[in-house]
Parts: structure tokens; sequence; C-alpha cells
């Protein structure tokens, strides 16, 4: 990161919103976008737009926040802290787009495909209870996915907060390496 300017932020929701749990992103997205925000933050509803997003990680900023619906095998609710990074496992050939949905380590390897090395990616994710399917079309969050927004606006606000100024939060926030 450049020191001498302000680092830039993207704030990314992720998932779609037919498929329950999955709509986790998009709606702490909406949640943030309602907020007041650094004007060196850029929060967006990615949705299911994989090829915005891919551009968007290309794009340059300092740090990048990801919110997905995270399947981990916690309890429903459960929100997670994990940094990610662009590596050589990624898929990218054609058959790996769907086109009602967004993988993200698909849309990493589009990234690395097109030559992008993003700065750094934290994803905070929820733990879901009910995720729909192209079969099943469920709307809205479960109960424990929607209490657990709140708390989610909050860890993105603390997050960017704690990169604005390291100084203040070094060892609050610990982040899990992906697996």
């Amino acid at each position: 990161m450049n020191r001498t300017s302000t680092p830039r932020i993207l704030v990314a929701g992720i998932g779609n919103i037919f498929f329950g749990d999955d709509a986790f992103g998009c709606e702490v997205a909406r949640q943030l976008s309602n907020r007041e925000v650094p004007e060196n933050v850029k929060v967006v509803d990615f949705g299911i737009r994989s090829f915005d997003l891919a551009y968007a990680l290309l794009d340059g900023y300092d740090l990048n926040v990801l919110v997905d619906a995270t399947q981990r095998g916690g309890d429903p609710g459960t929100l997670y802290t994990l940094e990610l990074e662009v590596d050589g496992d990624s898929e990218t050939s054609e058959t790996a787009w769907e086109a009602h949905g967004l993988n993200l380590m698909k849309v990493l390897g589009l990234v690395k495909a097109m030559g992008g090395k993003p700065n750094r990616i934290l994803m905070v994710g929820c733990e879901p209870a009910a995720l729909g399917s192209e079969e099943e079309v469920l709307m809205g969050l479960s109960d424990p996915v929607q209490a657990a927004v709140r708390d989610a606006v909050g860890l993105v606000e603390s997050l960017v907060a704690d990169f604005l100024d390291p100084i203040i939060s070094i060892g609050k926030i610990q982040t899990t390496p992906q697996q």
C-alpha cells in the first residue's frame, strides 16, 4: 500500500437472492450502503456477477473485503474472517462459469488468468442454514443468518477501520487462513 495516499478499499457483497442464505453478502452490502462509510471505501452488491467482481479485483484496491455465505461446518450464523490469496489452484475453464451463481475460487482463477494479483483479500463469511438451488427457489435469509447480518456489518466496519489505522488495531483482529 502506498502510504502517501489514502488507501482504496472495496467491500463486495456476493450471493444469489433466490437461494436463501446465499443472499447473506448481498444483505450485508445493502445495509453497509445505507451507512456512512469513508470516501475511499466502495461498497458494491455484486450478487452473482462474476466478471464484474473479477474486474473490480483487478482495479488495484489496497484491501478487498468479500462478504459471502461460507460453508465451513459451524453452526448456522457463525461468522468467519478468512484471508484469501490468488493461487494456482483456482479454476478458469469456460465450463467453470455458472449462469445463476458466483464461485469465488473461479473468480480468483479468472483474475489470475488475466494477469492480476489483487492486494490483500479478506472474506467475511457466514455459515448458512438453508441454501436454495436452481430447482428450489428459496427467498429470504434464515433466522440465524439474518441475526448475524448486524454483527457482520460491524465486523466489516472494524476490518476497514483497522486497515486504515493499523497502529490502533494491532492484535485486535485475527484472521483464519483459508484451508
